[in-house]
């Protein structure tokens, strides 16, 4: 190749047929680390497999900055393929850049193809007489610390911060914290839940759920050794021990509610409104219970 970045058709006779090389450097005039281009194409009779390098040789003054790309051209006479490597220079200076061979299979036989014409010129990013370029001074060293009354100013915010941190923390441990009653809570999400019409809306399991949902709630709010995590009958048997009515009434809820949730039981408009309903009553029950008089509490 007579000039850099002119595309050249080399001829090689193989061993069937003639091989066709070109080599295409663009831009051929680079500054150090800007990329460019070099393209190798290769035209090989039909049958041929072409093996391109993945990179030039290694410890040359090129890197690749991206994997080669292959690409086939429609020829239905030949098999015409041009690889595209991406580098970069990082020496200064005109040179040529090594690739291993090209391997041209063929069912007869192989043959290695040497690249050649693949030249780069790498121009420096310095001015042509940096020896003449004149740094400027050094700037003086401050010595000198803050002023006096910086430090007043930051002290002052300090205290004022632990000030606010002290006020905030008194005035939150002297405010005694507000908690509504279980069956205030209760009530509300009764209504809430009656509200919603449930039952006119065909979800009538639904509804008897939420109820006793609610049910179960204010019960381990409000009785020492009750828990949500309960079964009914393990809930019953907690009401049992501590001696509050009523016990057997919220059993028997729970049993046949556990049967709509996890039998499937049929249930009825009218049985769902009463459901929710007992539900209700006997949070109402267990609260006349636990307020009343240790002898007046039932067994």
């Amino acid at each position: 190749m007579s000039a850099l970045g002119v595309l050249a058709l080399v001829q090689a006779v193989t061993l069937s047929g003639s091989v066709q090389q070109g080599v295409n450097v663009r831009p051929d005039t680079v500054h150090v680390g800007d990329p460019f281009t070099v393209s190798i194409r290769i035209r090989a009779p039909q049958g041929s497999t072409i093996e391109f390098p993945p990179a030039p040789d290694s410890g040359g003054p090129v890197d690749p900055l991206d994997p080669v790309l292959i690409q086939t051209a429609a020829d239905s006479a030949a098999l015409d393929q041009t690889a595209t490597y991406r580098l970069a220079a990082w020496r200064v200076g005109a040179f040529d850049i090594e690739f291993p061979d090209i391997l041209v299979r063929q069912d007869i036989g192989s043959r290695r193809i040497p690249v050649s014409g693949a030249g780069i010129v790498v121009a420096s990013v310095l001015p042509s007489d940096s020896s003449l370029h004149v740094p400027r001074p050094p700037r003086a060293v401050f010595t000198f610390g803050l002023p006096w009354w910086v430090w007043i100013l930051l002290a002052a915010a300090v205290s004022a911060v632990a000030m606010l941190i002290w006020w905030l923390w008194h005035r939150r441990r002297g405010r005694s914290p507000t908690r509504e009653a279980p069956l205030t809570v209760a009530e509300r999400e009764f209504d809430r839940i009656e509200a919603l019409g449930l039952v006119a809306a065909g979800e009538r399991a639904r509804h008897v759920d939420l109820m006793v949902e609610v049910l179960r709630d204010y019960l381990a709010a409000s009785i020492p050794g009750v828990s949500t995590s309960q079964t009914s009958s393990e809930m019953a048997a907690s009401l049992r021990r501590a001696r509050l009515a009523p016990h057997s009434r919220c059993l028997s809820l729970l049993t046949e509610v556990d049967l709509v949730k996890f039998a499937g039981r049929p249930l009825g408009a009218d049985r769902a409104a009463a459901l929710g309903r007992e539900a209700r009553a006997v949070a109402n029950a267990a609260e006349v219970a636990l307020t009343a008089p240790a002898g007046a509490k039932a067994a």
